[in-house]
């Protein structure tokens, strides 16, 4: 997911899919996945040199993603859509004061509490971390390292730093994560029912459409196993005084103002799959050096004066 935050900020998006050619090199992505220059300048008619400049537009952009392969003949550079949404903010949510946002990012590995069930496993951007399938190796050393990590249904809960300044209140969350479900293996098309948690109360669920594996992760290392999960989805949550939204869409109806959270609070957020959940389909988080999007948990705060 593309998230721009106002209309000035989205003018290079705009730009970029402001063309019916350019237009149609993303459907002609999204249709094979993944081409290359060649490939798209044969199914566009046009020359590879024509094709170069539109090409470079839609990956500054962030629409796309670019990427050298080595295929026996030299490398190649192949092309493939970025995202799977673009939301567009255009009213700024009641934040009156955005020079008041603390920013903070939580790593995959520095969860707080735990709860899970096989499979499930663990892996730093160099190795697993212990074996997979025993929920044992969640409590090792080298889990603070960990970069992916995944299961079939429990929790997996960590603490938001709050260094906010004193005597200020907490009017919005905002976190984005890279996520998909858990499947034997990997299958695109295995739904799961994934439910997040602030503080305990539950704050709404998002069903996640599939365990990704059909084409490497931009960031997943070569060592990872080809036959396992690649990449997730980027969401977004905002809980406000409106209420609980993913990628914008109203997910419930609790509001930031029934935590009475301020600089003084201890902020926990649970991701679960609940054993009663429609589709117990497992999830898998992806962090800095796996999937597509190079990130940890992501957190934005807005805060006020109490």
């Amino acid at each position: 997911m593309l998230h721009i935050k106002n209309l000035d900020e989205g003018l290079e998006v705009f730009k970029a899919l402001g063309s019916e050619l350019r237009l149609n090199i993303v459907k002609l992505l999204l249709e094979n996945r993944e081409m290359n220059m060649n490939e798209l300048a044969s199914a566009l008619e046009i020359t590879n040199g024509a094709l170069t400049s539109h090409i470079k537009k839609l990956e500054e952009s962030g629409v796309i993603k670019v990427l050298s392969k080595h295929d026996g003949h030299g490398n190649q550079k192949f092309c493939r859509v970025a995202v799977d949404k673009i939301l567009v903010e255009i009213e700024n949510d009641g934040i009156e004061n955005e020079s008041n946002i603390y920013d903070t990012e939580v790593k995959i590995g520095h969860y707080s509490d735990y709860n899970i069930y096989p499979t499930c496993g663990l892996a730093t951007d160099q190795a697993l971390v212990g074996e997979v399938d025993d929920p044992r190796y969640f409590a090792h050393p080298d889990r603070i390292k960990a970069r992916v990590l995944w299961f079939t249904k429990g929790y997996i809960e960590y603490i938001i730093p709050n260094l906010l300044p004193n005597a200020t209140r907490i009017d919005q969350i905002t976190m984005s994560f890279e996520i998909s479900s858990e499947a034997p293996g990997v299958n695109n098309d295995w739904p799961s029912d994934i439910s997040f948690f602030l503080n305990d109360v539950k704050i709404g669920t998002w069903t996640s459409p599939g365990d990704f594996g059909d084409v490497q992760g931009v960031f997943t290392p070569d060592w990872w196993f080809p036959n396992w999960n690649q990449y997730g989805l980027l969401k977004m949550i905002v809980i406000n005084k409106k209420g609980t939204f993913i990628d914008g869409l109203k997910i419930s109806d609790v509001d930031i103002r029934q935590f009475n959270l301020d600089y003084k609070s201890t902020i926990r957020f649970k991701f679960q799959v609940e054993e009663d959940a429609k589709n117990v389909g497992g999830l898998t988080i992806f962090g800095s050096g796996f999937g597509n999007y190079n990130q940890d948990i992501r957190v934005r705060i807005a805060y006020s004066p109490m």
